[in-house]
């Protein structure tokens, strides 16, 4: 899946940038080179921003129709011109070959979200791959010869680059060519190198000069001269070059400025999109076969945080409303179900998370629900705003919870790859059942006494919230004992743990996609380690309850009566009035592990050979880097003495996706693959170190090098930064939550559902003025009233917040739409 947005704190405005790509499969793949197939070569399919790799699937044996089925899910930490799909041969001995691509304009995005699409792949050319955009400023004058001839001055300003690409890891060398073309003649120009940088800043001016004749008139060949009826036909074509030394140099892009555009004594200044070489004249693909997707993207635009105070405060208000049904985050739920299901909660999740307002809300939705339930065997087993809610709040604190719970036991299960299948339908030749199930009781047991010993792992507010329901549900139905129970199990095993064993990369527990192997194992293990974890709270009789006689032998294996004790005491454990100490030692566990270059510390000079490839490895206790994976470590960093992870200026090193971890020692610059890597890196190490005493309040965003600091010209080493540090969150809020962010998106959604909130609006007064439901329509039917007049207050409020956001939007757009802005760069003249 992926799903993006800016991470930018400027305030006066922020575009965020998201979506969530299911990878489907390839169909029918062409050859990669030649009339040579793909049948004996294995594939596999990258994810790119532009020309910046994000992702890599796995590789697919030898097939020319493969399904990858992987989602991938991330957060687009910067401005992009477009979302392409690679699919390569691997080659054997040279280089990865290309088979062909899928690029989508960022604008584009929105006609394919949210639905699975085939797209044919095309080829992949080298002069198609661009991105960034370029500032100029143009002027049209007229110049009186020493003849007394009238000429035409053309003066181009070549002001700025953003985005180039990077060329082989490393910013480019870039320069510019300015072109005038005319009909019949070309004049060409160029600026100077500017070195490795992807950012350059040239401020070079150029000027052309040219006679606009009558088609009669004489023609000298010693200026460019253009006939009356062709002014219109000249343009300046802008070319962007990677300057290659001894090598070719690299096309990086083009615009095209038509001169009618311009008048007379005005000056034009604007960004321009770079775009491919000879765009609009796409090649004829061969038969490169297809590429099946599901993208899901959104974009958020984030106002000023002032602008969100009326409606943040009306949803921050919402668990003190009575009865909750009336609340603006209910009203919320109810308007949108039929249109995004109860989607629309998660922002209002993690905003009452934020301000620590949400368990007196999950309490009040649970409660509403619980009067609903008429039996006690059928509590919390509906999808609900109540189940939707806690669903949300475990994914978002219990991540943690989740990898040190299960990822040790599942990458056991993944390394070791042992068959597990005990269908005897699916059983392979030459497979034995009793050693199948053995196999399967091993991991099954490991999972269940791991999740059961968890509760000091637990996190407090999971806790709060399981005492909260057990509570409930005794209240409700005191005379049955076990209810307390299952309205607890309901969640941590059937949602929760069940869910994240099925699906561990869904919850970043495995990196991809299992194959169909060890998918059919964790599909066995997720139903026994369902039922293991409901027959504490549930009837003891469980074996008649499967459909599967195997799973019924299977079931034999286990000691009934010891599980249900363990289970019962576990949900005793989590969800008591007692807060369960963690017995002090705690095992270590990898938290995110791969490739990065690592500059070697301590050296005063900038040098590409000061940066090596190394293995990063952070756990819960230690930062460490190695040679290569696998090999002992040449450095380690106990988190305890971490006091700082942040971003690393571009200038510093001159290298893109740069961060430094600021410890007791010398700071560790690392370089990651990626825009998407380096966040993740650098949200992983700030929040295992975000409960660290001592953490530093300022930071110094480039280097010390040459006897001073770059960023502030500092030359005392320790000096304080002169950078105020990022804000770490909450110890036991496993996400960095934007609740300007968030409370666009519950706009976005109530815009977006404005028809319902009016019928909604309407059964309030029709209930209100025949005092009751007797009167009411059938489709008013699917919204929760409990009470109209209170409910249409709070719909009233939201109307007169969601207007007054929408001005501000109206507004801000106004400013921002102006094309040649550098938020909205022009798309120049195809050729």
């Amino acid at each position: 899946m992926f799903r993006g947005f800016s991470r930018e704190r400027a305030r006066v405005k922020r575009i965020g940038h998201g979506g969530e790509e299911r990878r489907g499969e390839a169909k029918n793949l062409g050859p990669c080179s030649g009339p040579n197939r793909l049948r004996d070569l294995c594939t596999f399919c990258t994810i790119s921003l532009d020309q910046e790799e994000v992702y890599r699937t796995k590789v697919f044996e030898k097939s020319v129709s493969p399904f990858f089925g992987e989602d991938f899910y991330f957060e687009i930490p910067r401005p992009f011109q477009c979302l392409s799909f690679y699919v390569y041969a691997k080659g054997m001995f040279l280089r990865d070959l290309p088979v062909g691509k899928v690029a989508i304009r960022k604008e584009d995005l929105y006609k394919y979200s949210g639905k699975e699409n085939w797209f044919l792949l095309q080829p992949v050319d080298p002069h198609s791959e661009v991105q960034g955009k370029v500032h100029l400023e143009m002027k049209l004058n007229e110049l009186i010869t020493e003849t007394g001839s009238v000429s035409q001055q053309l003066v181009v300003q070549i002001i700025a680059c953003q985005g180039l690409p990077l060329i082989s890891g490393q910013n480019c060398d870039p320069y510019a060519t300015v072109t005038l073309i005319g009909p019949a003649r070309c004049d060409q120009k160029k600026t100077k190198v500017k070195k490795k940088t992807s950012d350059p800043q040239f401020e070079e001016t150029f000027h052309f000069e040219f006679q606009v004749t009558r088609s009669s008139s004489f023609k000298g060949k010693s200026q460019f001269q253009v006939e009356e009826e062709d002014i219109e036909k000249l343009e300046i074509k802008v070319e962007l070059w990677n300057n290659g030394n001894l090598a070719q140099d690299v096309f990086l892009g083009e615009t095209r400025v038509s001169v009618k555009v311009l008048r007379n004594d005005h000056s034009h200044r604007a960004w321009y999109l770079l775009q491919p070489k000879g765009n609009g004249t796409k090649p004829k693909p061969d038969d490169l076969g297809s590429l099946r997707l599901n993208v899901t993207y959104t974009e958020d635009n984030v106002l000023p945080s002032a602008c969100y105070t009326a409606l943040r405060n009306l949803m921050l208000k919402s668990p003190d409303v009575k009865p909750i049904s009336a609340s603006a985050a209910h009203v919320l739920g109810d308007v949108c179900r039929e249109s995004v299901g109860y989607e629309a909660l998660l922002p209002v999740v993690r905003l009452l998370l934020h301000h620590n307002r949400l368990l007196p809300f999950l309490t009040a939705v649970a409660a509403l629900e619980l009067e609903n339930t008429q039996e006690a065997n059928t509590i919390f087993r509906g999808n609900s705003l109540a189940t939707r809610c806690i669903d949300d709040m475990m994914k978002i604190v219990g991540r943690s919870y989740l990898t040190v719970t299960l990822k040790p036991v599942l990458n056991e299960i993944f390394e070791s790859n042992k068959t597990c299948e005990i269908d005897p339908i699916k059983l392979k030749e030459g497979d034995n059942v009793e050693v199948n199930k053995e196999n399967l009781q091993g991991y099954v047991q490991k999972l269940f006494t791991s999740i059961t010993q968890s509760c000091s792992s637990c996190p407090p507010l999971m806790c709060d919230v399981f005492r909260s329901l057990r509570q409930l549900a005794s209240k409700r139905f005191p005379v049955d004992p076990h209810v307390q129970y299952s309205a607890v199990s309901s969640f941590i095993f059937l949602r929760f743990f069940a869910v994240a064993v099925l699906s561990p990369h869904t919850f970043q527990l495995r990196s991809h996609h299992p194959d169909p192997e060890i998918t059919r194992t964790l599909t066995l293990i997720s139903k026994t380690i369902q039922s293991l974890g409901s027959w504490g709270s549930l009837s003891k009789n469980k074996l008649s309850s499967f459909k599967e006689s195997y799973m019924y032998d299977f079931f034999k294996l286990f000691q009934e009566d010891e599980c249900i004790e363990k289970v019962k005491k576990f949900l005793d454990e989590i969800s008591s009035n007692v807060s369960n100490e963690s017995s002090g030692v705690e095992d270590s566990f990898v938290l995110k592990e791969g490739e990065v270059h690592k500059r070697a510390q301590g050296r005063k000079r900038i040098g590409k050979r000061n940066f090596k490839k190394r293995w990063l490895r952070v756990t819960n206790q230690e930062l460490s880097y190695h040679k290569q994976k696998g090999k002992e470590a040449l450095c380690v960093i106990p988190v305890k003495n971490i006091l700082g992870v942040e971003k690393l200026e571009e200038s510093a090193f001159n290298r893109k996706n740069m961060f430094q971890v600021i410890h007791s020692e010398r700071p560790l610059y690392v370089q990651a693959g990626n825009c998407v890597e380096a966040n993740s890196w650098i949200e992983v190490l700030s929040q295992v170190s975000r409960c660290n005493s001592g953490r530093l309040s300022a930071f110094h965003p480039s280097a010390y090098v040459s006897g001073s600091w770059l960023c502030c010209k500092e030359p005392n080493e320790n000096a304080q930064g002169c950078k105020p540090c990022t804000m770490t969150v909450l110890a036991n809020i496993q996400l960095d939550i934007d609740c300007d962010r968030e409370t666009e998106r519950i706009f976005s959604f109530f815009s977006c559902n404005l028809s319902r909130l009016q019928k909604m609006e309407d059964a309030c007064a029709c209930m209100s003025v025949y005092l009751g439901q007797q009167k009411e329509q059938e489709e008013y039917s699917a919204f929760t009233i409990q009470d109209p007049k209170e409910t249409f207050r709070t719909i009233n409020e939201l109307r007169a917040v969601l207007e007054e956001l929408q001005a501000h939007h109206d507004s801000k757009g106004a400013l921002t739409d102006e094309p040649g802005t550098i938020e909205n760069p022009i798309v120049g003249k195809t050729a």
